[in-house]
């Protein structure tokens, strides 16, 4: 088996063995193993449990960060109107983060070790192992670490009132494509559109790699011309 020949060893934590991969790493993450059965990343217990989150906590955690954000920007001055129209404009940036986030950040090519170890560790993990329930949505851990400089910069460039809402409206957006990126895998969708949001995303992960990266909608996708090929 391929596997074999690029020398890692799928029964034992795979974190610290993919970086000896090199230039090789790229076509072996590229192979998606389909099991609902994820692998284990570390050896220690504690550091493996921070990298397995269920779906759910996602809202859980985070919900009541947004709805707080939205205070403090009526505490600040805003109307209700005003806030929701600025949470609704947070969103918006938020669909052009994702997308970036995941075609410059998360297919980002490496060959380093410590740049393949990383890169497993942030995206390609989910490449090799898309069934993988548990790793499937950003521990808020994560998260709540990458909010800080998000949170400065919002800062600099939003007023002092909106500034909150901007936030809230990020993090909002945020919640619903980890939920949404989690559903398109695990849920059976009825309903056309997310029928087609399925396909869409399912098609970047076992057809083109390379294309594809919206998650939420195919909006920025179009805009950047990076949609998947039509059959011919």
């Amino acid at each position: 088996m391929t596997v074999k020949a690029y020398s890692v060893d799928l029964n034992k934590p795979l974190v610290f063995q993919v970086g000896h991969l090199g230039d090789t790493y790229q076509e072996w993450v590229h192979q998606p193993i389909v099991s609902k059965e994820g692998p284990r990343f570390f050896e220690s217990n504690f550091w493996e449990f921070l990298t397995r989150t269920a779906w759910w906590v996602i809202p859980l955690v985070w919900l009541p960060v947004v709805s707080l954000t939205l205070l403090i920007s009526i505490k600040r001055g805003l109307s209700p109107d005003q806030a929701a129209c600025v949470l609704l404009s947070g969103i918006f940036v938020w669909t052009l983060m994702e997308y970036s986030l995941h075609r410059f950040l998360f297919h980002i090519k490496t060959s380093s070790y410590w740049g393949n170890t990383l890169h497993y560790l942030l995206h390609g993990c989910h490449h090799k192992h898309p069934m993988d329930g548990y790793r499937l949505v950003f521990p808020p851990a994560a998260t709540a670490v990458l909010l800080i400089p998000f949170w400065f910069l919002v800062k600099l460039i939003t007023p002092y009132a909106a500034a909150p809402a901007v936030l809230g409206g990020g993090l909002l957006g945020y919640v619903m494509y980890d939920v949404t990126h989690y559903y398109l895998h695990h849920g059976q969708p009825s309903q056309n559109l997310a029928r087609g949001l399925k396909k869409y995303h399912l098609n970047h992960h076992f057809k083109n790699q390379t294309s594809g990266f919206g998650i939420t909608s195919s909006l920025w996708d179009r805009v950047f011309d990076t949609l998947p090929p039509k059959k011919a």
